[in-house]
């Protein structure tokens, strides 16, 4: 059958666009589901042939079983939308066409696009609503939260991936707690993490693993458990930490060759704590001035000045400054360019601050198999965003390098 179309018909269709131009999108959208669902349906068929070994209205003396109608369903295909397709049948039932596996109603990647979605941030409910919009089908929450468990096999491959080809130099210590479900409670469980810097300078996620963090014994399983991934203990000189409880005592056990820099804006914070109101911007200048000096001599002589300065009036303040001054000015036996990333510990606590932000509009985490998946993605979107500002590598025009930048920067004693 020939089909004719006239010059005013063509005419009318151009001026309905005109008006509509989105039209001409669903035309196109309309004609491509229907030509895709039309080759499915014709490589079930051709499927069918070779399964029953003839074609079509072939006759075969001995055969046994026959061609049986069709029926129909819909399945829906990343980019294309969802399309109608006849599925060919068989009299005795056994055939069972590979093109569209008779459990699924859409294909393998649009549930990885939507288990990504889920982990960047966009809620079960939320996926739902406008999957519709998406790829043409309501996608309920339940499949959805289905599909992103289907990654827990990866995740955990990649929380006790080998470490031994890992060249770490420093580590990144902290906890993080989050509002998880535990049985049939709601329990706030921390969540012990631990950042490398290799030789290069590059910054990787080592290790997720909940636990006590103001338990030392928390801590040492998790160092061990570093260690037995393969991470060379004798290669680590250095462990960044802001001070909880038995931390700086474990880690040197179990890194002997490693010194401890305590982070200087804990220490800070912990000194200011001490001090009325009244007084803390001055002491905050002058602790500005130890912890940003040219040199190590310049920071103990600022040291000097300070606890002189502050011993009468505020003798709690400076007994806390010099129970921590040591472990605060450890990166000073580490090279220069690196001062700027080893004085606290800001790298772990960015990291930390993307997990909150992003549980955060969860409120619950369903349990800790669901929390590793969720900050596991995190940590490698991270690493991502890390390869291109590795530790080291700053500009030469930071305040750091420049010669007076202790007068800059500092309250000039």
């Amino acid at each position: 059958m020939k089909l004719e179309v006239t010059v005013s018909e063509i005419a009318d269709i151009f001026k309905e666009i005109q008006q509509r131009p989105s039209q001409l999108f669903e035309m196109i959208r309309l004609d491509i589901r229907e030509v895709v669902g039309k080759y499915l349906t014709t490589m079930m068929n051709a499927e069918l042939t070779h399964y029953l070994g003839r074609e079509p209205y072939e006759r075969v003396a001995e055969a046994v079983n026959h061609r049986n109608g069709v029926y129909g369903r819909s399945f829906t295909l990343k980019g294309v939308g969802k399309v109608h397709v006849d599925i060919p049948r068989d009299r005795n039932g056994g055939f069972k066409t590979s093109v569209i596996p008779r459990s699924k109603q859409y294909e393998e990647e649009i549930a990885r696009d939507f288990s990504i979605l889920f982990l960047a941030g966009i809620s079960t409910r939320s996926l739902s609503m406008i999957s519709e919009r998406l790829i043409g089908r309501r996608i309920s929450p339940t499949e959805i939260s289905s599909v992103s468990g289907e990654l827990n096999a990866a995740v955990e491959q990649w929380r006790g991936r080998d470490l031994s080809q890992e060249a770490v130099k420093y580590l990144f210590i902290d906890g993080v707690h989050f509002n998880m479900r535990v049985g049939r409670s709601i329990e706030n469980v921390p969540v012990l993490v631990a950042i490398g810097v290799t030789e290069t300078g590059q910054k990787l996620v080592l290790s997720l693993q909940a636990g006590d963090k103001e338990s030392a014994t928390s801590w040492r399983e998790f160092f061990k458990d570093l260690k037995s991934r393969g991470l060379d203990g004798g290669k680590v000189t250095l462990g960044m930490m802001d001070g909880l409880p038995g931390l700086e005592t474990v880690f040197m056990e179990e890194f002997p060759k490693a010194k401890v820099q305590r982070c200087q804006v804990h220490v800070a914070r912990n000194v200011l704590a001490k001090v009325p109101k009244k007084f803390k911007q001055d002491v905050a200048d002058d602790l500005r001035s130890i912890f940003y000096a040219p040199s190590i001599e310049k920071s103990w002589e600022c040291f000097e000045v300070f606890r002189q300065k502050w011993q009468k009036s505020l003798p709690s303040a400076v007994s806390c400054l010099e129970r921590n001054i040591d472990a605060c000015l450890t990166f000073f036996n580490f090279p220069p360019e690196e001062w700027i990333s080893l004085r606290t510990t800001n790298i772990i606590e960015r990291l930390n601050k993307e997990f909150r932000r992003r549980t955060k509009v969860m409120e619950i985490v369903a349990g800790e198999i669901a929390c590793y998946r969720i900050l596991a993605y995190i940590s490698l979107k991270m690493e991502m965003h890390w390869r291109s500002n590795p530790v080291g590598k700053v500009r030469n025009n930071l305040p750091l390098f420049k010669e007076l930048a202790h007068e800059y920067f500092t309250q000039k004693s």
